[in-house]
């Protein structure tokens, strides 16, 4: 069955370079070819004497062992190199799941996660992020959806949209009653390191279970979605193959700048977090300002990690009805402001939440230019 449109990507392919203000985006602030090469003796000169043959299908050697790195137990040969992580999710889902198999995902989510396994023949049972708990997940779900057909639980923490990120025992239980039931935990981890609080990073899922797989990418945390560089890390030798022969109806290889680059970029990783973190904080200071001071109109939750909040509109005064329609807001704020914020909806949950980003050095304008539309729509009281 062919998958139905991507809404999130058709959304931004309208928008995203047309729109003044994007108030909306996933990744962080990015960076320029020349702040990786300069970061190293030889880093330029060896990009412009590197050869513009294919690359190696799995992931140039030097890059997966710079990508092992990232993880306690994980080598080299442990690591498998996409173009992004989309096209791993891709490669997962037709590489190693079947027609009939079940998969529990948590939502809401990047639409790859629901619509994928569908699309395939795959029976799936969401597991809702609760806003009324925070956008803690009900943590028995998985046990009572358990069946003998259970192929992979999904899960995405740091979470997109919410920035929900569990405690530390919550994951770990799960990867070993994943690893129990004979499933395998896919865990997309492309927020790690953007931890506000570093104490409560999770470890990564392959770290804890031999089944378990780990997405990563340089697109969001490091800030560095132009590269396109994603990858995989796992013990389970199977599941790699899998996504591997998968792969090559995909792209075959990569593209060997961008994983030149990528090395580089690993190589400086605690410099690119730490100014994305510092980015991230400076950012929720100002949105925290905002709907304090209007929380009449919206409501949120702080999130744990990430450069991603969740808020809900909860006055019917931008018009929509009652509840209040996010969609009908982000219309608004575009055309009357040109600021671009992304609707729940785009996320599998339509109503009053909408997705703001906070890790571009832009958000402050466009943040005022929001504010200043929301005090003229609808005055303080």
């Amino acid at each position: 069955m062919r998958p139905s449109p991507f809404a999130l990507e058709r959304f931004f392919a309208e928008h995203e370079f047309t729109a003044p203000h994007l108030l909306c985006c996933s990744d962080c602030e990015s960076v320029r070819v020349e702040d990786l090469t300069s970061a190293s003796p030889d880093g330029l000169q060896g990009l412009l004497d590197l050869s513009l043959r294919y690359g190696d299908s799995h992931g140039e050697p030097g890059l997966r062992e710079a990508i092992a790195r990232l993880y306690t137990t994980i080598e080299a040969r442990n690591v498998l190199v996409f173009t992004g992580a989309e096209e791993a999710i891709y490669a997962f889902v037709h590489g190693v799941l079947n027609p009939g198999d079940h998969v529990i995902a948590t939502t809401p989510c990047y639409q790859s996660f629901t619509e994928l396994p569908t699309a395939a023949g795959c029976r799936l049972t969401p597991w809702p992020m609760l806003p009324e708990n925070c956008f803690a997940p009900d943590p028995d779900l998985p046990a009572r959806e358990f069946t003998d057909a259970t192929r992979a639980v999904l899960v995405n923490f740091p979470h997109n949209p919410t920035g929900y990120l569990p405690p530390v025992e919550f994951f770990t239980d799960l990867a070993a009653s994943c690893a129990d039931r004979g499933a395998i935990l896919f865990s997309d981890e492309v927020y790690r390191f953007l931890e506000y609080n570093t104490a409560n990073r999770l470890p990564a899922a392959c770290d804890i279970s031999k089944s378990a797989v780990s997405l990563g990418v340089l697109s969001k945390s490091f800030g560095l979605p132009g590269l396109r560089v994603g990858w995989v890390a796992t013990h389970n030798e199977k599941v790699l193959k899998q996504m591997a022969a998968m792969k090559d109806y995909l792209s075959i290889c990569g593209s060997r700048p961008s994983e030149y680059l990528a090395q580089l970029a690993l190589a400086s990783q605690e410099r690119l977090i730490a100014r994305n973190r510092r980015i991230i904080v400076e950012n929720l200071a100002l949105l925290t300002s905002l709907f304090k001071r209007r929380d009449d109109l919206f409501a949120w939750t702080l999130p744990a990690a990430g450069p991603l909040v969740f808020p809900s509109i909860i006055s019917s005064r931008f018009g929509g009805g009652t509840p209040p329609d996010s969609e009908v807001f982000a219309d608004r704020l575009l055309k009357e402001a040109g600021v671009l914020v992304a609707p729940g909806s785009l996320f599998g949950m339509p109503g009053p939440h909408f997705r703001v980003g906070v890790g571009r050095l832009d958000m402050r304008p466009a943040l005022a230019r929001m504010e200043a539309w929301v005090d003229t729509a609808v005055p303080p009281e």
